[in-house]
This record gives C-alpha cells, sequence and structure tokens, in this order.
C-alpha cells in the first residue's frame, strides 16, 4: 500500500498469558452432537460387547466348576467361543465407526475456521501471520481426531464395563475389592494431576507448530529473493531454531503424557500382586473357592483395561482442548459483518458524485502498528479529515508521495476498513449503510502487487465473474494484451500460472489481475498502481484498454507515472494524510507546489 501500512506482526504480541486461552470440555461437545447419531450407534455397541466381555469370566467360572466335578462342558465351550467371536466382530465395526466419526469431526472444525477465516476484518489480517492460520486448519484440527479414535468413545463403554467388573467384585469378595480400590484411587489421583499440566503444554505446542509454519511460509513465498541475496542458510537456521520450539514443546508433552501411559499399567500389575497374595491365602483358609478367585482376577483385568483406556482419554482429551483453544479464538473473533447492525449511517444525500469523502479521518489501532525496541504501542493515524468527490463516468487519480494515503481511500471505498471519523459516500448513501455484497459488487479493485491465484488462467479470471464464457475471457486478455500468454501453451485458458503466478513475468501477472476485474465489468473501478510494473508498450496498450472499458465508468487510479495522470479529469494531490490540491494537471502545476515537483520528475515516487 502506498499509505504507512502496518507491519505483520504476530497476533501472540496482544498481551496474552503464556498458556493463551484454554477451550473447556463443554466447548467440545458440539463437534461430538453434530455426529450423534453415529455416537449413539457405537455406544450401544459399547453396549452390548460390555456385556460380552463381562458374560466371559462368569462362563469361564462354570467352565472351572464344571470340570472340578468331572461333568461334560456340553455347549459352555461354545458359547464362551461365541462371546469371543462376537466381541472381536463389534470391536472391529465399532474401530471404522470411530474412525469415520473421528475424521468427519475434524472436518466439521476444519470448516468452520475456515469460514471464519475467510470473513474476519481485513485488520485480523493486518496483525496475524498467515502461516499460523493455516496451522490452525491443519495440526490443530486433527487433535481432535484423536478424542474420537483414542479413548473417549471407548472409555463411555468401558466404563460399562468397569462398573460391571466392580458390582461382580464386590459379589465374589468384598475384601478383595477394597483392596484394589485403594490402589486405583492412588492411580486416578495421579492421572488428575497430570491432566492440567498436559492441557497447557500441548497448546503451548501447537503455538510452536504455528510459528514454524509462519517461518516455513515466510520463506518460501520468498525464496527467490532469499537466494539471490545469500541468505538461504540464514533463513534454513532461523527455521530450524522454529522447528527446534516445537520439538523442545513436544518432548515437554511427551515427558508428562510418560507419566500418565504408565500408570494403568502399574495399578495392573500392584493389584495383580495383592490379589494373587491375599486371594491365595483368603482360598486356604477356605474364604472363597478357587474358581472365585480366578474369576476375580479376570475381572480385575476388565477393571483395569477400561481404567486404562479411561487414563489414555484423558490424556487425549487434554491435548484436543489445548488445541481447540487455538481454534476456538478464531472462530469466536467477530467476522466483517458482525457489527454492521449497530453502525447508524449518516442520512443520504442528493449528489452527482459517484464516490465522495467527507472530512475522512483513519486510524490504525495500536496493535496493527508495528514497533522499535523501547517503543510504547501508539494509534497511528494515516487520514486527517479527506475531502474530495469522484464525478459519475469520470477519472480521478490520487497522487502523493509514499505514505501519504492513497491506497488507505481505497482501503475505505472497499469497506476493507471504516473511517475512524467522517463519511465516504456512494451515490450519497454512506456505504456503511449498505451490504458489503452490495457495495462490492459495484466495484472493482486491482490492489497493489495484485495477487494471481495458484491454478489456470481460467481460474484467475472467472474468481469475480464465476459465469463469464470462453469468449469473454479471452476478448479480455485480447484487451490487455495476453493473447501470447494464451498462444505459447497449448492448454490455452487452462494453462497453470503456477504458485502466486509463478510462470507469468511481473507484468503479465499485473495485466491478468486487470483483466480479472475488467471481465466483471463493475460501474466503478479502482486501480491501485496498476500500471507500475509495465513496459512502455504494454503500458500504452493497457491504457487504451481501460480508456475503452472505462467509457460510461466512474475511475479512481493511483498511479506513479505522469503518463497515467494527466489525462484524468481530476486529480486530488496527497501529502502525509491530507488533501494538498485538487484540479486538472494544468491547474495543479500553476498553483500546488508538491504536485509540480511530482510532475517534474514524472511522479516516480
Amino acid at each position: 500500500m502506498s499509505t504507512t501500512a502496518p507491519e505483520r506482526r504476530s497476533p501472540f504480541s496482544r498481551g496474552r498469558k503464556d498458556d493463551g486461552p484454554r477451550a473447556s470440555f463443554r466447548q467440545l461437545l458440539p463437534y461430538l452432537f453434530e455426529h450423534k447419531k453415529i455416537l449413539g450407534v457405537v455406544i450401544a455397541l459399547s453396549v452390548v460387547g460390555a456385556a460380552a466381555s463381562l458374560a466371559q469370566p462368569l462362563l469361564v467360572s462354570q467352565v472351572i466348576t464344571v470340570v472340578q466335578k468331572g461333568s461334560p462342558l456340553g455347549m459352555l465351550v461354545w458359547a464362551l467361543v461365541g462371546l469371543v467371536v462376537a466381541s472381536g466382530l463389534l470391536s472391529g465395526f465399532q474401530h471404522y465407526l470411530l474412525q469415520r466419526t473421528g475424521t468427519s469431526v475434524v472436518l466439521s472444525a476444519r470448516r468452520q475456521l475456515v469460514r471464519r477465516m475467510l470473513r474476519l476484518p481485513i485488520s485480523e489480517f493486518d496483525v496475524r501471520r498467515t502461516g499460523d492460520l493455516v496451522s490452525r486448519v491443519g495440526s490443530d484440527t486433527t487433535l481432535l481426531y484423536a478424542v474420537i479414535t483414542q479413548g473417549l468413545i471407548d472409555a463411555i463403554g468401558g466404563s460399562l464395563v468397569l462398573i460391571g467388573a466392580l458390582v461382580a467384585m464386590a459379589i465374589i469378595d468384598p475384601v478383595l475389592l477394597g483392596l484394589t480400590l485403594l490402589v486405583v484411587a492412588v492411580a486416578v489421583i495421579t492421572v488428575v494431576g497430570l491432566s492440567g499440566r498436559v492441557r497447557v503444554a500441548s497448546r503451548k505446542q501447537q503455538e510452536k507448530v504455528g510459528d514454524l509454519a509462519a517461518a516455513v511460509e515466510r520463506s518460501l513465498s520468498a525464496v527467490r529473493t532469499v537466494r539471490a541475496s545469500n541468505a538461504t542458510e540464514r533463513e534454513i537456521a532461523a527455521v530450524e531454531k522454529d522447528a527446534e520450539g516445537a520439538w523442545r514443546m513436544g518432548i515437554q508433552v511427551a515427558k508428562i503424557s510418560a507419566l500418565v501411559v504408565p500408570v494403568a499399567s502399574v495399578a495392573l500389575q500392584v493389584s495383580l500382586l495383592v490379589v494373587l497374595g491375599v486371594g491365595g491365602f483368603r482360598v486356604a483358609s477356605g474364604a472363597i473357592t478357587i474358581a472365585s478367585l480366578i474369576s476375580f482376577v479376570l475381572f480385575l483385568f476388565m477393571m483395569i483395561g477400561p481404567l486404562g483406556t479411561a487414563f489414555g482419554a484423558i490424556n487425549s482429551v487434554n491435548q484436543a482442548l489445548g488445541a481447540l483453544g487455538r481454534i476456538q479464538e478464531i472462530i469466536s473473533l467477530p467476522s466483517e459483518t458482525d457489527g454492521d447492525a449497530a453502525i447508524v449511517p449518516v442520512a443520504a444525500i442528493e449528489t452527482d458524485a459517484a464516490i465522495s469523502f467527507e472530512d475522512v479521518a483513519f486510524t490504525y489501532p495500536a496493535e496493527a502498528v508495528a514497533l522499535h525496541d523501547g517503543e510504547e504501542p501508539r494509534d497511528l493515524t494515516v487520514l486527517h479529515g479527506i475531502s474530495f468527490a469522484a464525478e459519475r463516468g469520470k477519472r480521478t487519480a490520487l497522487v502523493g508521495p509514499s505514505g501519504a494515503g492513497k491506497s488507505t481511500i481505497l482501503a475505505l471505498i472497499e469497506r476493507f476498513y471504516d473511517p475512524t471519523a467522517g463519511v465516504v459516500r456512494l451515490g450519497g448513501i454512506d456505504i456503511r449503510g449498505l451490504d458489503r455484497t452490495d457495495l462490492r459488487s459495484q466495484i472493482g479493485y486491482v490492489e497493489q502487487d495484485a495477487p494471481v491465484l495458484a491454478g489456470s488462467i481460467r481460474q484467475n479470471l472467472l474468481l469475480g465473474s464465476p459465469d463469464a464464457t470462453d469468449e469473454a475471457c479471452i476478448a479480455v486478455l485480447k484487451a490487455v494484451n495476453l493473447t501470447e500468454v494464451l498462444e505459447r501453451n497449448a492448454l490455452g485458458l487452462d494453462a497453470a500460472v503456477g504458485e502466486d503466478g509463478v510462470m507469468l513475468s511481473g507484468g503479465e501477472r499485473q495485466r491478468l489481475a486487470i483483466a480479472r476485474t475488467l471481465l466483471a465489468a463493475p460501474p466503478i473501478l479502482l486501480l491501485d498502481e496498476s500500471t507500475s510494473s509495465l513496459d512502455g508498450l504494454n503500458e500504452q496498450m493497457l491504457r487504451e484498454a481501460i480508456d475503452a472499458v472505462a467509457e460510461n465508468r466512474t475511475l479512481i487510479v493511483i498511479a506513479h507515472r505522469l503518463s497515467t495522470v494527466v489525462d484524468s479529469d481530476q486529480i486530488v494531490v496527497l501529502d502525509h494524510g491530507k488533501v494538498v490540491g485538487v484540479g486538472t494537471h494544468s491547474e495543479l502545476v500553476a498553483s500546488t507546489p508538491l504536485y509540480r515537483d511530482l510532475a517534474k520528475h514524472q511522479l516516480l515516487v
């Protein structure tokens, strides 16, 4: 932008605490309830599976008793085999449903994130790094998958097994059960104490992954500049530093998780030793039978299994809640339009102007302003009482030194930002009272360094005109002298332009961006230094194309070249966010020293 644009800063520079906002389990529930039908089936299968599992020790006890009596086993063995096979089949089907549901939960989270991200106010992108936002869509949402597939639903079914096992163990021998529960209580207290640390460490790990993604995106997007500057090794070192930061936090999560994982195993071993020791004594004393002791041990294994699953679920849920906090941080941000209902537009007026500014001021908030070491956060005002009118069907040029506020004016017309004070009008109507979609449908905007999207020429052209025909696409490419691009590739409109349009030259990228806007043929065109990357011949051809489509349309043009300015119906001269002159070229040469100086140097500023 030609105004004093704020540099991008980390969103974490906004004074957030080190552990950041935390998500609660309640915030996780909507993602689960979205798939409640499938989860209901899974839970039902868990109940059936739990019943099949609980029946097995009882059958084993009966088999032992029958064998001790010397009676024939009959159908007992087949019933036991049937239960084992049924449990395996139910487990396999349940596993498939869990995997499918986990994938669906991730999809839901990604949809919400992408929908919110692409609707965020432009000011949010001024202070947030692209790589970190991408990381939230990628790695953060993936952790939600673990909630479903690594224990949460299994823990629900397992709790039934746990309760059933406890009831059976209480019936068999309350004394052994009491000793077992004492060991288990110590394990539970240990896991609960560690779970909070897992959540905090997991969030910090995801933040470090976001830092890494932002560093990689930064380096790859400027890889040619990095190579040309012999800065490859320095960039590698910088990215590796972020990678090591993510690794260190991963190790921290692993250390805490490593304390959780063996708790169930230790609890099982200690419980088993206690049961075998005390249980053997009780068998010898005649308090219980050997069949009862074996059944108790089998139920003990059944109880510890779900307990281990529950511990794993606590671990995975806390990791997911750490990531969910970062997801919810974005989802909870207001969208671009959320505050529109509270705006009271200024009353409409009668005017012939297509666009008019009335005493408009604009200030970037402190969090969007880059600071030097030791500087206190401060707001940055870039427009001061701007007033001018762009007549309908006429061409208005904005000129001035770098940082004068030219691009900010176009951003206000597009409602990327709203003015801090004053009014911007479209046909006499305060644009804050217009639907943003309707407003932007009337405006074609070619920004400075207009991006070319990865994909084909056709996809770039159809971005704003999805129903345009091939003939219209070819005609607009011809108008901006891009037919050569079609001719050099047999794919024509389907030819790939590469990441960020790398297959095109700088001038071709800019002309393609202009063609994309011209194809939509809106009544108002905003061109931000649209000819700055063109040579003399292509600039002349593009000017002719713009002249052709500009007939009966309103143009507001930011230009660095005198040749683009002199034919304008009106020129607005800006300096330090203020209007210092308005008029034609000849009028301003005579009346405005700044313009006279700019014209003397061909406006190359």
